[in-house]
């Protein structure tokens, strides 16, 4: 929702908002004066409809999927009979306007979408982008750039996918996922194919066996296991926990070695997605290779946040079980390589997981047990429900209990808040551990809150 409002205030538009967090996103908006209200109360709503009979301008509320019908100035919009547009309808609009890349699919999409901006951006290209994370390049989740792309990050989540039209759509990968909406991943697959169907030219990975069975029309493929019969391949040579060099090729032609200091080979497949899309906008490769090597992950992507006791501390985004598998990859191929960017060589893995949403725990138990269990020490904190009631038989209990029948030996602790975390950090971790951070909630303010203890002890 930020990103939107900053890029309809940056092309003119009147906006305001209101949100009951305040971020970095929201004090970007107050910057360029964006009016906002730090508490969701109808009295806001009846300000700007005396505002907007002054200047006799229409006034339209847009929402977003997480808001809630008992929420008051939602409720006092439809009282007084106002516009009221769901946030991908704006965003619809708003692709419409000019040639459109878009990104959708599970898992990788924030990555992806940053990576397309950053190359752009760097070749002179000056896109206009909305992302789901804050991109390094613009400090920011969203620019209003001159040139003649919008990329947008497209949420499959509640079935808006089908709203939108792309010149190129690109699809990262597709597994259930949003049990909540979709009942299945035949429902899931119902939003994708109508997503294929509107868009002028699909860019896919090859190595996801669920686009491969569900792109029925000619695409445009990449993958980093196979260079023959795809049209984009990036084949790794060397991995470590620092970077990763593979042999670069174009429909099966070796053109080129790259160099990328972003470790991991979901990395590697997020960086060639992104590479298909700008080499389809006609951007030369040599000039994309030479912007390669200084790539900056979002914000929340296995971020090192700073040192804890002598513990290294990495927060990220991951919550569903393919995430946190290729998570925990890149966290023992820097600890088995000794290779990374961070600032000492981590000895151990401890991993604090926050369950995000009862559905999705439901219906991915068996698969997150299987993932968590990589880790030397788990520590699994409170679910965050999202706004879901709680599901009988469905806590951190019996995760527990399906993680310790596969890992009967690993060492498991379960905290009842996020403050008790950081007694059990405390208690159960060592100098040189990485601890990673994991989860969609407010897990991530415990990064900020064990950093920020750090520092105020060493001052």
């Amino acid at each position: 929702m930020s990103g939107l409002a900053l890029v309809l205030s940056k092309r003119g538009y009147s906006v305001s908002g209101s949100d009951r967090i305040y971020n970095p996103s929201i004090r970007n908006l107050e910057r360029i004066g964006v009016t906002l209200f730090k508490k969701q109360e109808s009295s806001n709503i009846e300000k700007l409809i005396k505002e907007n009979k002054i200047y006799n301008d229409e006034l339209i509320i847009v929402i977003s999927t997480a808001i809630p019908k008992e929420n008051a100035e939602l409720i006092c919009s439809y009282k007084n009979k106002l516009k009221i547009l769901h946030r991908s309808d704006v965003l619809a609009f708003l692709i419409k306007k000019q040639k459109s890349i878009l990104i959708a699919g599970s898992h990788g999409k924030t990555t992806t979408s940053t990576i397309i901006a950053t190359l752009m951006a760097k070749n002179s290209q000056d896109p206009t982008a909305i992302i789901g994370g804050i991109i390094p390049y613009y400090e920011s989740n969203a620019y209003s750039g001159k040139g003649e792309f919008i990329i947008a990050e497209i949420d499959e989540s509640d079935g808006s996918i089908s709203k939108y039209s792309g010149n190129i759509s690109i699809l990262t990968n597709l597994e259930l996922d949003h049990t909540d909406h979709y009942k299945d991943l035949e429902d899931l697959k119902k939003s994708i194919h109508i997503f294929i169907e509107q868009s002028n030219h699909i860019i896919a990975n090859f190595d996801c066996p669920n686009l491969r069975q569900c792109i029925q029309s000619k695409a445009i493929w990449w993958s980093t296991k196979n260079f023959k019969d795809v049209d984009y391949s990036a084949i790794p040579i060397e991995m470590n926990g620092e970077r990763t060099i593979a042999k670069y090729y174009e429909k099966g032609n070796l053109i080129d070695k790259i160099l990328i200091n972003l470790p991991g080979e979901h990395n590697l497949n997020n960086i060639l997605g992104a590479i298909s899309a700008c080499r389809q906008t006609g951007i030369p490769f040599n000039k994309l290779k030479k912007s390669l090597c200084s790539l900056e992950r979002p914000q929340r992507r296995f971020e090192f946040k700073g040192n804890w006791k002598g513990r290294i501390i990495v927060d990220d985004y991951a919550h569903h079980p393919s995430e946190i598998r290729e998570t925990i990859r890149m966290a023992r191929l820097i600890i088995n390589s000794k290779k990374s960017n961070l600032p000492n060589k981590p000895e151990r893995l401890v991993v604090i997981f926050q369950p995000h949403r009862y559905s999705r725990l439901r219906d991915l138990m068996l698969d997150f047990a299987n993932y968590l269990g990589a880790a030397d020490f788990l520590i699994i904190a409170p679910i965050y429900s999202a706004g879901e009631k709680a599901i009988k038989n469905v806590n951190i209990d019996i995760l527990k209990s399906f993680i310790l029948k596969k890992y009967p030996k690993l060492s498991i602790s379960l905290s009842g808040s996020l403050t008790k975390i950081i007694d059990i950090l405390q208690e159960k971790t060592y100098e040189n551990d990485l601890i990673l951070i994991m989860g969609a909630g407010d897990i991530t303010q415990l990064s900020d809150n064990l950093i920020n203890n750090e520092l105020k002890i060493n001052i």
